[in-house]
């Protein structure tokens, strides 16, 4: 699945769910300055979520989700979403420390199905 198919199906998955969608957005950091890249931004309501689609053949690491949950945290929006393939062990653990939503590919297809 290509990475432009992969975000159709996450566009599609989230407004299923009642999300308005924002794609490609830019975030200045309140606390560092710097700019970060967000793939969409979910909202429902209150509700506001940052999401990352990773459509990479190998598994999403630690890294990218400390990552991920640092430029979050650095806008201001907690409870990130990280989307992939798949996720290390390590990975799938501090996301559940952290509360960051971790979804494979074959979920979001599952569920659309």
């Amino acid at each position: 699945m290509s990475a432009t198919s992969l975000m159709d199906a996450v566009v599609t998955y989230f407004r299923q769910k009642g999300y308005k969608i924002e794609r490609d957005t830019l975030w200045e950091g309140k606390r560092s300055g710097l700019s970060h890249r967000f793939d969409l931004i979910v909202r429902r309501g209150n509700e506001q979520r940052l999401v990352w689609i990773r459509a990479w053949k190998r598994t999403v690491g630690v890294n990218m989700i400390i990552n991920m949950d640092k430029a979050a945290e650095d806008v201001g929006i907690p409870s990130p979403i990280m989307i992939s393939q798949q996720f290390s062990g390590h990975a799938k653990a501090y996301a559940n420390r952290r509360g960051i939503t971790l979804l494979t590919r074959r979920e979001i297809l599952q569920r659309l199905s």
